[in-house]
């Protein structure tokens, strides 16, 4: 704006500030959005109001004092210009006291404004300027999120209190930008600068219940308005930051309102958007490595949510990169549930085998996906009533077919053929395991079919994984060499780290693929025993191997499960070992 349009410009007396964009928050939407929180006047009227109390709405008065004035104006604005310029410079650095400044600021803005709300609650003009006022300060604080160090003032002067207490302001602007603060405050690589900061602000937060409230605020924002879907946006980025700072408090989180919310959120028909997308993270993000909040989801019916949803990518592939992203979410969720017995059963009787089974035939990209949940719920002992479904819905005719030939496609959906054979092999042991009589009859009678061919692709496969061991045992053996030559220790934790590096170079697969062979072996079908041994001495393998590959099987088996059955579990072993 050159100085000639400065002079034309008429200075708005009362206003203080335009609100047109002012980061999302009261100001200027208030009109558009209907004012819904009062019966009352946007910004806009409001400075209208104020131009009038200035005296300023009178054409005559304007146009009387417009020629006296002008000099005067163009000398003011060049000023304030000038003034602006020198004083920006200073308002950078934020200190102790400049910070308590802004916070006591904050607090009688706060009040102010609450106390006019009561006073006044059917007349906005006379809360109006206090709640822009108040928005202006918060929109102020986000320079806090700079100085984590620092946090540790807004606990002691309150102001994450009253923060807290904000959203649940009558205006959802004003909660949106405590929101938008509170994210900002929160980011994950802030508190990672400020460790101390981080904690003291952190438990400030849970203490005040912090997540029952973000939660009570989403339940009342319209998504339909950009704004404040946005704000829920941001609410989920507040948790999803507290989440990844300390993970203890996922169940609590989840206790308070938010598992319920996510589930309403997520079966709610609406089009697919980012924050479809982000309950769908935020969910998997809760039922990691938690049983409290995976009991939860079961009791809230959740198992039942997540199949309506996976069921529509039963026919169809997501139509875009993030649409799969959620379906990937919601498979991981899904199979974090899987991971508690008590869940089994409610997926089993929600007739989520089915949905796998078709998910599997119908060669989409949710096929991978489907796979690992089989796996996942089939597994152990609390697998044994959906090993014996799966077969009833004649899953055998599905699965087989996947053992005996890796699909191609299988990049598309960033699957290695590792992990696909990984899937196939652990459902197959977990049927062996797992089946008694007729069911068990039909599993093994697969083997048999056409010439024994299974045994064949069982067999080729072990020798495949059998190689990609030796080879990665050999890179180990190296270098437990090199570290004993320079004096290094190898102690439990080194032992440990070699041993994951042999797990996923393929001995976990071996070790199911040799478990398989050993099972057939001693089914009793004497022609299922005779290839696995032919074959072996064809391709010079050695029963000492697969022995000696079970045992080791047999010692890591069954963390996390009780004593007796790690015991019983590997006399079993054991014993099939021995007979093989």
């Amino acid at each position: 704006m050159d100085v000639g349009e400065l002079l034309n410009y008429q200075p708005d007396r009362g206003a203080k500030r335009p609100r047109q964009d002012d980061g999302g928050a009261v100001g200027g939407e208030e009109d558009s959005r209907g004012g819904k929180q009062h019966k009352g006047l946007g910004a806009r009227e409001l400075a209208r109001y104020r131009d009038i109390a200035a005296g300023v709405g009178t054409e005559g008065g304007v146009e009387m004092r417009e020629t006296e004035e002008l000099a005067g104006d163009k000398k003011k604005i060049l000023e304030k210009l000038m003034d602006q310029d020198e004083e920006e410079p200073e308002a950078e650095p934020v200190d102790e006291s400049s910070m308590k400044k802004m916070i006591l600021t904050f607090e009688k803005r706060s009040y102010k404004n609450q106390e006019l709300r009561i006073k006044f609650p059917d007349n906005p003009e006379k809360f109006m300027e206090s709640e822009l006022d108040l928005n202006d300060i918060i929109q102020e604080m986000h320079v806090i999120a700079t100085m984590p160090d620092l946090y540790h003032l807004l606990v002691e002067l309150n102001a994450v209190h009253s923060l807290l207490g904000l959203l649940s302001h009558e205006n959802t602007d004003v909660a949106i930008a405590v929101v938008d603060l509170l994210q900002e405050l929160t980011d994950i690589d802030t508190l990672h600068e400020s460790e101390e900061g981080a904690e003291v602000l952190i438990d400030a937060l849970l203490e005040g219940q912090v997540v029952a409230l973000l939660v009570q605020n989403m339940e009342r924002l319209d998504e339909q308005v950009k704004e404040e879907a946005d704000g829920i946006y941001n609410t989920l980025a507040i948790i999803e930051n507290m989440a990844e700072f300390r993970p203890g408090l996922c169940a609590e989180a989840a206790q308070q309102g938010l598992m319920q919310w996510l589930l309403k959120r997520i079966k709610a028909k609406m089009p697919f958007d980012a924050n479809k997308l982000y309950c769908s993270e935020i969910l998997a993000i809760l039922l990691q490595n938690n049983d409290n909040t995976r009991e939860l989801l079961g009791e809230m019916d959740g198992i039942d949510v997540l199949l309506q949803q996976l069921s529509v990518f039963k026919r169809h592939n997501p139509s875009t990169a993030e649409e799969q992203e959620m379906m990937e979410n919601l498979f991981d969720a899904l199979c974090s549930c899987l991971m508690l017995p008590s869940n089994r059963d409610r997926f089993l009787r929600g007739e989520g085998l089915q949905l796998m089974n078709l998910m599997l035939r119908e060669k989409k990209m949710s096929r991978t996906s489907a796979l690992k949940v089989l796996d996942h719920g089939m597994i152990g002992p609390e697998g044994a009533d959906n090993c014996h479904k799966f077969v009833d819905i004649l899953g055998l005719r599905t699965i087989f077919p996947l053992f005996m030939k890796t699909p191609k496609k299988m990049k598309k959906t960033g699957t290695s053929e590792k992990e696909h054979e990984e899937h196939v092999c652990s459902i197959i042991a977990s049927m062996l395991r797992n089946l008694k009589s007729q069911q068990r009859s039909r599993l093994l009678n697969k083997f048999t079919e056409n010439d024994c061919e299974k045994v064949d692709r069982l067999m080729e496969l072990h020798f495949k994984y059998l190689e990609a061991v030796q080879q990665a045992d050999k890179r180990i053996e190296g270098e437990k060499h090199e570290m004993v030559r320079r004096g290094e220790i190898l102690d439990d934790s080194m032992e440990d780290e070699f041993y994951l590096r042999r797990l996923d170079a393929g001995l976990f697969v071996l070790q199911l693929i040799c478990y398989i062979m050993v099972e057939i072996s001693n089914s009793g079908i004497s022609q299922l025993q005779q290839r696995v041994h032919q074959i072996l001495n064809l391709r010079g393998g050695s029963v000492k191997v697969v022995r000696h590959i079970m045992r080791e099987y047999a010692e890591s088996i069954g963390d996390g499960k009780s004593d007796e059955f790690k015991e019983a579990e590997r006399k079993r072993i054991m014993d099939l070992v021995d007979n093989f």
